[in-house]
């Protein structure tokens, strides 16, 4: 075999694909993952290491041995290999796979991905190939290892409690976890009376008072209450101009004082019952 080989997950896309790529390619379906953790283990036995750090344990799936040896035979005789697998994570796990059972070389292994199925986008991916993000196929195997361990060891709690033939997963086990923990603190809440308070406070300084500048009152106590500084008296002096009160006190403060009405020097009228003496 001459040429390019194209390694795609869905058979339905290989035509497809070929088609627009050329006399040149080859386009093979991998059929989904090639390897995965054991579906029997053993006895005891999760297919994950967990005493070195969780080091997982692949073997080649049953169904798809056939698939596998059909790309290792035509790998061997193309020029370059591109994985064409899906852009998610499960995608870039899927390539990362077939290169390590099928033993592809890395300087002729090529990575590319595309969005949709058109022939200027298969095109531009083509023309633009990387290497295997690792990080995502790290992410792809936490997440398998996490359903391992947390299925494996929960369900055979659910067929000795609930049912048998149920499965637990990492995401419902989570989330009737969290439901169950809601309902106990639902459960155990305790009713009491309670209030919430709300104010409104400014500094003591900003709050007028009657102890400032206002009328003749506040002038008469200088020496009961210190005059307040000359930046407080103007922050107050509009507001205390614009109220009535302050007005009618600054008017009456300001009032000239009467002087006193002098003492009357008529001499007062005589009783008309009063009579001149005689001689």
């Amino acid at each position: 075999m001459s040429g390019n080989l194209v390694i795609v997950e869905s058979p339905a896309k290989a035509k497809t694909i070929e088609r627009y790529l050329g006399s040149g390619y080859t386009v093979l379906a991998s059929y989904g993952h090639v390897r995965d953790l054991p579906e029997n283990p053993g006895k005891n036995q999760l297919g994950v290491d967990v005493d070195h750090d969780f080091a997982p344990v692949y073997e080649v799936v049953p169904d798809r041995k056939r698939q596998l040896a059909a790309i290792q035979k035509a790998a061997a005789k193309a020029d370059l290999v591109y994985l064409a697998t899906d852009l998610d994570r499960e995608g870039e796990a899927i390539a990362w796979h077939v290169a390590e059972a099928a033993n592809l070389a890395p300087e002729r292994t090529r990575r590319v991905t595309f969005s949709e199925i058109t022939e200027s986008a298969i095109k531009r991916a083509f023309a633009e190939p990387r290497s295997i993000d690792q990080n995502l196929v790290d992410a792809q195997q936490a997440r398998r290892v996490v359903d391992r361990l947390v299925g494996y060891t929960l369900s055979p709690l659910l067929w000795r409690k609930v049912r048998a033939g149920l499965s637990a997963g990492r995401v419902q086990s989570v989330a009737v976890r969290i439901v169950v923990d809601r309902e106990r603190e639902i459960r155990a809440f305790a009713a009491r009376e309670y209030w919430t308070l709300k104010a409104v406070l400014s500094p003591r300084a900003a709050r007028p008072s009657k102890r400032t500048w206002f009328g003749s009152t506040a002038r008469s106590r200088k020496s009961a209450t210190a005059r307040p500084r000359r930046s407080t008296r103007r922050a107050f002096e509009p507001a205390a101009r614009s109220s009535p009160t302050s007005r009618s006190r600054n008017r009456i403060g300001h009032r000239r004082r009467r002087s006193p009405r002098p003492a009357c020097s008529r001499k007062p009228a005589a009783n008309s019952d009063s009579r001149p003496s005689g001689p």
